[in-house]
């Protein structure tokens, strides 16, 4: 779903290929910030999730990121989840309900979510492609078909976003 306006071009697209209980997305947070506050709506930042086996409550959590996205709360709930790693690593699924009462949200309804399992498609959709695209660890990057891994290191990784982001952008308004 887009809002772009036929006149307009469609903004480029930043997937970030993540996964809500790796302490490096969360180290990952303060660059989509930046990127979310200089490009606003110039660039379209999506979430697509990658969880990996090594983190139990991954897969939960990226279900719960997809119901919050659907009550109209997608970032800020990614947010608060990724901010507190360590206890979605001790509590599980308990804690994605809770966050969701936090932010206001109908928390029966993630409970219920992740009990009828009405998002796995997308996640294990999403997880597909990344694998197909050669994604092997979060956050993982791709911007104007360029992969940027942030697995191992994150050095220099946002300001290699913004400037394919301003290359982008500057084709599109030649």
């Amino acid at each position: 779903m887009s809002d772009s306006s036929p006149d307009r071009p469609a903004a480029p697209v930043l997937d970030v290929w993540c996964e809500l209980q790796c302490p490096d997305c969360r180290s990952a947070l303060d660059d989509l910030r930046a990127l979310r506050a200089r490009y606003g709506d110039r660039l379209e930042l999506r979430l697509r999730h990658f969880p990996l086996e090594k983190h139990k409550h991954s897969f939960a959590a990226a279900q719960a990121a997809e119901e919050a996205a659907e009550q109209g709360q997608g970032w800020p709930y990614v947010e608060a989840v990724l901010g507190r790693v360590e206890e979605l690593d001790r509590e599980g699924e308990p804690f994605l309900v809770e966050v969701a009462r936090e932010l206001g949200l109908d928390a029966e309804e993630f409970d219920t979510a992740l009990i009828d399992g009405r998002h796995i498609l997308v996640v294990d959709a999403d997880q597909a492609e990344g694998k197909a695209i050669g994604v092997t660890g979060t956050p993982t990057y791709v911007i104007g078909g360029e992969r940027l891994d942030g697995g191992k290191s994150q050095e220099g990784l946002r300001e290699r976003v913004e400037e394919i982001a301003d290359r982008l952008l500057a084709e599109q308004s030649a």
